[in-house]
């Protein structure tokens, strides 16, 4: 298993791993990310099925960006997941993954997390001058509307009864 030879090949690596329902999931630092992806590459895991983040909301760090990779050939899965604080950078895997490219930037629109090294840091999905990230746990769900927040004069409702009247 790619865990085992992870852990032989690259001692202290790997932070946390579980796995549920056959599906392996491994944590690793962010300043080690690099090194633990170029390796599984080599072992195999040549597909970078996805790039997403999840918002912990008042959880320390506050982010985990997870990857998702398959093995083609074995068809084995792996979870990889690297924890950042708000603010904090993540390397891109675009010069590994061209695949990471859109996935890095949705994940940077939407959550606010930099990639370090991406070709391409523009907004993917909000316009450039956009003040949020809609995905992050303290978005607004009661903002009014995004579209007109520049006409009124408020980006964000603190109560979305006082924009009704």
């Amino acid at each position: 298993m790619v865990i085992e030879r992870i852990d032989e090949q690259l001692p202290g690596a790997i932070l946390d791993r579980h796995a549920f329902r056959g599906d392996q999931t491994i944590v690793v630092g962010r300043e080690r990310l690099l090194e633990v992806v170029d390796f599984i590459y080599r072992e195999g895991f040549q597909q970078l099925m996805d790039v997403t983040a999840v918002d912990g909301g008042q959880r320390d760090p506050r982010f985990d960006v997870v990857y998702h990779l398959l093995n083609l050939a074995s068809q084995e899965r792996l979870r990889l997941k690297v924890r950042v604080a708000d603010q904090e950078s993540v390397p891109s895997l675009t010069a590994r993954f061209k695949s990471a490219d859109w996935s890095e930037r949705e994940v940077a629109d939407m959550f606010g997390i930099p990639f370090d090294g991406h070709p391409d840091p523009r907004r993917l999905l909000m316009w450039e001058d956009y003040p949020g990230h809609p995905l992050r746990k303290d978005y607004p769900l009661d903002g009014g509307d995004a579209f007109c927040s520049q006409d009124i004069g408020v980006s964000y409702a603190p109560d979305a009864r006082s924009l009704n009247g």
